[in-house]
């Protein structure tokens, strides 16, 4: 049984082990301590508050604690103010950003429309149907569905149906009613996660007529090639946007979509093309190109009195409505774009430049050999005769002689007026035609000649140009000598569109007494294959030779062309013909490939026969 004590504070245990003090023990202590005992018994007493205060262990420890945490507090605070004010805004747009998709809504191209109204392209409402990979909870039956209604193969859409993206497009541009089609199947099959968009996309009503001069416009509603290319800041308009919000996988949030803007639909334009001479233009040549083995070929015809163009192109043809299937060079205008020796047709502007500085008549004659020295080689006719011949200006333009342009360009006209006269025609210089990918030629100037250069240009070898620049300087005989840019633009937005006169190469005079030697050419000369039955027609035949990769000409390669006007008198449409790489001259065949698009020409323009 535990005994107790009684002190001063009250009742307490009875522990002698606890609480006995031996004092002979503490005695003998302190005495060893020595002044060590009279300072432990000092700070005992500060130490206690009568044998119970805190201790001073306790008191050491808190006070750093202390500075810890108000320190970790002041952290805490300083970080959230530095991401609510200073970082607050940047980080609340990049999460809106996370959440928010943006998706263009393009605007509705311009029409385009040919002179006679036609709609040669326009803009159509369609869908596209986009998905969500993370939501695809079906992607083998949703492909199969895709490709029952839309085409190919099922395995052609898993990967756009299993990426790792939130967003994929599955299919651009599909007709509204094929898309419903797709739509219903999805949702009868509960596939989920692909969407529908709505969306324009470019449609040819007359289908691949004309698609060299219309061009290419890109799913992003940009303009590629062609017209579509060159006025593409007037046809394509200011797309709009459409904001939807996503869930955390992307999924759009239904009812978030807004129209962020509103797409500005695009100006239509009025092109000079008639489609129905271009659509005998394209058939014409394509035919031709193929029956006269040649690497290719081209058309441009024209109304020569503005430069309006009323058909332009060139082999291969594409299908602007499959661009799946494009030959290489294809989407180029070779008229505009490529460059040719031009042949016997540049003799017209010879015999304009001598008639126009009254060194020449139509009738004034020359003594012309079979064979004229010109730098280093001599130059004879395609005809063989080995003999010397009286020949007439005229005479010289019917048998196409090159000797005789030759000797009327190195003995009569020279060399300087040769070269200011060929600079008057536009020779070597970029025409202005609206159209992209217009080369300038290479024509060498005056200071560049040589000993050959003369002889050889003015029966148009010894120099290049594309074609264009032919109809161009043709295009001023048949009205009056004034020149006029070749150009399909004739309104936009309801606005006419303004193409003055370019210049004056020769007189009226001059022009007129160049075309009455062109009828002679046509009537009884190299181009009787060009007769239009009915109609007064001027022309001139061209047989280019062909240079070769490593130096000279191509034996039997030609660039066999025609280029001509008719009614002569009152010219209403001029026609160029260009085969290139065939080894048939021009006579036989680029004169009666010229007989069929003029015929047809003159036919669907309304213009009434002569005789």
């Amino acid at each position: 049984m535990m005994r107790s004590t009684r002190t001063r504070r009250g009742w307490l245990p009875r522990s002698p082990r606890l609480f006995t003090v031996d004092r002979r023990n503490e005695q003998s202590r302190l005495v060893r301590m020595g002044a060590r005992g009279a300072s432990y018994d000092v700070a005992s007493r500060r130490g206690r508050n009568d044998g119970f205060g805190p201790d001073d262990g306790f008191e050491g420890v808190a006070r750093p604690l202390f500075v810890v945490l108000a320190a970790l507090v002041a952290v805490v605070a300083l970080r959230l103010v530095w991401l609510q004010v200073i970082q607050g805004p940047s980080l609340a747009a990049s999460a809106a950003a996370q959440r928010t998709n943006v998706v263009a809504v393009h605007a509705r191209r311009g029409t385009i429309y040919d002179r006679d109204g036609n709609v040669l392209a326009m803009s159509q409402a369609c869908k596209t149907i986009y998905c969500n990979p993370q939501k695809v909870n079906d992607p083998n039956g949703a492909a199969r569905i895709l490709a029952e209604k839309l085409g190919g193969e099922a395995s052609s859409y898993l990967a756009t149906l299993r990426g790792d993206s939130s967003f994929s497009y599955v299919r651009r541009q599909v007709d509204t009613d094929k898309a419903k089609e797709v739509e219903d199947s999805l949702r009868d099959a509960k596939a989920n996660g692909i969407y529908f968009l709505d969306d324009v996309k470019r449609v040819y009503p007359y289908g691949a007529v004309g698609s060299q001069v219309l061009g290419i416009v890109g799913t992003d509603g940009d303009g590629l090639s062609g017209l579509e290319l060159y006025y593409d800041d007037v046809l394509k308009g200011t797309d709009g946007e459409l904001v939807f919000e996503t869930g955390s996988k992307g999924t759009p949030i239904a009812g978030t979509s807004a129209q962020a803007s509103t797409a500005q639909d695009g100006t239509d334009i009025v092109i000079s093309l008639d489609i129905d001479v271009q659509e005998a233009a394209e058939r014409t040549i394509a035919k031709g190109t193929e029956d006269f083995d040649a690497e290719s070929g081209s058309v441009m015809v024209t109304d020569p009195k503005t430069g309006q163009i009323i058909a332009a192109c060139s082999t291969p043809l594409y299908d602007v409505t499959d661009t799946s299937k494009i030959e290489e060079g294809a989407t180029s205008l070779k008229p505009v774009s490529s460059s040719f020796e031009p042949g016997s047709i540049f003799k017209l502007l010879t015999t304009a430049i001598g008639i126009d500085d009254g060194l020449m008549g139509t009738e004034t004659t020359y003594d012309v050999p079979a064979y004229l020295k010109v730098g280093d080689d001599y130059v004879s006719d395609d005809d063989g005769r080995d003999y010397g011949m009286d020949m007439s200006v005229r005479e010289i333009l019917r048998r196409s002689s090159n000797a005789g342009a030759a000797l009327l360009a190195q003995n009569v006209i020279g060399a300087e007026r040769f070269s200011e006269g060929i600079a008057r025609f536009g020779i070597g210089s970029y025409t202005g035609i609206d159209f992209p990918g217009e080369v300038p030629g290479l024509v060498k100037t005056l200071d560049q000649y040589d000993g050959a250069s003369l002889g050889s240009m003015s029966f148009g070898q010894s120099l290049a140009v594309p074609l264009v620049q032919m109809v161009k300087a043709v295009g001023a005989l048949a009205d009056g000598g004034t020149l006029h840019a070749p150009h399909f633009l004739v309104s936009k937005g309801g606005q006419e569109a303004e193409w003055g006169p370019a210049g004056q190469a020769v007189s009226a005079e001059t022009a007129s007494a160049v075309t009455d030697m062109m009828r002679t050419v046509v009537q009884e000369g190299t181009a009787v294959h060009a007769q239009v039955e009915g109609y007064d027609v001027a022309g001139k035949t061209g047989t280019g030779e062909q240079a070769g990769e490593t130096g000279g000409y191509i034996d039997y390669s030609y660039v066999s062309s025609l280029i001509g006007f008719a009614p002569a008198s009152d010219a209403k449409v001029l026609v160029y013909v260009g085969l290139n790489g065939t080894p048939y001259l021009a006579s036989a065949s680029a004169a009666p490939l010229f007989s069929t698009i003029m015929g047809e020409a003159l036919s669907d323009l309304g213009v009434a026969p002569t005789n």
